[in-house]
């Protein structure tokens, strides 16, 4: 049944027919956007997830690690209204068409899928990349003259605080459906790897030969790891002013 205009499909397929896992009770669920048919991303939903979702029109999914359901936007408005539920020809993999608001990936991207494949060897030459890369030379090699002067000037960083305060309550809250959340949750192992893994996409996109879409990779791929590092300061118990304090002593 389509949501939004309350149309018939094609072929229409009850509730009762889709095929869950028989070990997990899940159903694997792509997103796309109703409009282009882009991938946006790919939750798992199970029968009361499925529920929920036609009640609302709002896309519901039950998340494996936590083990409990969510709704897409909970926390952060980024919303997807279902527009139709598609079923594959056996009836265990579902497709959300949806209208999304705003973007459907944690890190601010579009869709999930936003990074290629690569080859073993070549992700090992990204890891001896980041080993030999130091945060200070890369920093020197990237800020040109202009840069500088406005960093001399007072940048505002009034968004990296915003920023700072909500990883600040994340940890204190824990609110469920929340990234933050789930970092927290699985500890400092997770989040390290995290920040290593946005750190060598940050090295990568700074060696593109495209100058306009190396400054929109390294801007992009910079804010997630200025996010990832705030929320490794904050379960190491370390503070921006910490930090601060360290850089002038130098």
């Amino acid at each position: 049944m389509d949501l939004a205009t309350g149309e018939s499909a094609m072929q229409s397929v009850a509730l009762a027919r889709v095929r869950y896992d028989a070990t997990t009770g899940l159903v694997p669920v792509i997103v796309q956007e109703a409009k282009t048919r882009e991938v946006l991303m790919m939750a798992y939903a199970n029968r009361e997830a499925l529920k929920r979702t036609l009640a609302t029109g709002q896309a519901w999914f039950f998340s494996r690690s936590r083990q409990e359901y969510w709704r897409k936007g909970a926390t952060s408005g980024n919303t997807l209204n279902v527009l139709s539920i598609w079923v594959d020809c056996d009836a265990d993999s579902l497709i959300y068409w949806v209208e999304a608001v705003g973007p459907a990936c944690h890190t601010g991207e579009r869709s999930c899928f936003y990074r290629t494949l690569v080859s073993d060897s070549m992700a090992e030459q990204a890891d001896k990349l980041s080993g030999e890369v130091s945060i200070e030379r890369s920093i020197e090699k990237q800020m040109d003259d202009s840069a500088r002067k406005v960093l001399d000037n007072g940048t505002d960083f009034t968004l990296l605080a915003d920023l700072w305060d909500t990883v600040i309550s994340r940890q204190s809250e824990m609110p469920a459906g929340s990234y933050t959340t789930y970092l927290f949750t699985q500890g400092m192992d997770k989040i390290a790897k995290k920040v290593g893994e946005e750190a060598v996409e940050v090295a990568l996109a700074a060696k593109s030969s495209d100058a306009v879409r190396q400054r929109e990779e390294v801007a992009a791929e910079s804010a997630d790891l200025l996010y990832h590092l705030l929320v490794l300061w904050s379960a190491s118990g370390v503070s921006p002013a910490d930090v601060m304090a360290v850089l002038r002593s130098r």
